[in-house]
């Protein structure tokens, strides 16, 4: 054999090995993902799929509480359905804003504008929360199939612990308790922000469940690190429609 088809046999064995090796390395990273995780994530998205669905047939009350730097601002109770497009319909019944000092008109104008924007970003900081503390089962899954989803830990009594990382924005962070006994999530606890990483928010929600067995996201704790305002939330008084 000539030097020249030796060099070109030695070429194909390089070449077939570097794309061997480069499959190998670039593979999708759910490839990579243990069946334990992938048989947790299925029950996961099966039980918030069919609580989704649950959830839709009852109606009940939000308190909302706004306090900036542990003072409440202002106090809301609204009232909660699921629209036909899956999303939470609010209406307001009643609002209980926090006594004002008495002062000049011009300095009460002021610290009513702020309260106003205050109230705003605290509105903002609650919507982004709803979309974290109802798991999304497609979310779920692409999360899963980028290889962003990690099982923490397999606690006593069935409770199974994800991480979630790049969620519904870039660098956030989720950590959900799940219930397998129960079929349920438990507590979710989340690292994120609004329009920029700088602008931090945490959230913490506890779960609960009906007497039929529907689960419900019984309170909130919404926290904005940089303006160190709170938003707590308490949910109540769930009847069917």
């Amino acid at each position: 054999m000539s030097n020249q088809l030796i060099h070109r046999a030695i070429s194909r064995v390089v070449l077939s090995s570097l794309a061997t090796t480069a499959a190998l390395f670039f593979a999708p990273p759910a490839m990579a993902q243990n069946p334990q995780l992938q048989e947790r994530l299925g029950e996961i998205k099966q039980a918030s799929a069919a609580n989704k669905q649950a959830l839709a047939h009852y109606t009940w009350q939000e308190q909302q509480t706004i306090s900036l730097k542990g003072e409440v601002k202002k106090t809301q109770l609204f009232q909660v359905t699921i629209g036909p497009d899956g999303q939470q319909q609010k209406t307001e019944l009643d609002s209980s804003p926090a006594p004002q000092q008495s002062g000049r008109r011009v300095k009460q104008r002021i610290v009513e504008k702020k309260t106003e924007e205050y109230q705003q970003y605290g509105q903002q900081m609650a919507a982004l929360a709803k979309q974290y503390t109802q798991p999304d089962p497609q979310k779920l899954q692409q999360a899963y199939q980028q290889g962003n989803v990690s099982l923490q830990s397999v606690g006593g009594e069935g409770e199974v612990t994800l991480i979630i990382k790049n969620y519904i924005k870039p660098n956030d962070s989720v950590t959900l308790v799940f219930n397998r006994q129960e079929k349920a999530v438990q507590s979710l606890k989340v690292n994120t922000y609004l329009n920029d990483p700088s602008d931090a928010v945490t959230i913490s929600a506890q779960l609960a469940k009906l007497p039929d067995g529907t689960n419900h996201v019984a309170a909130t704790q919404i926290d904005g690190v940089s303006k160190q305002l709170t938003v707590a939330t308490q949910n109540s008084n769930y009847h069917p429609v």
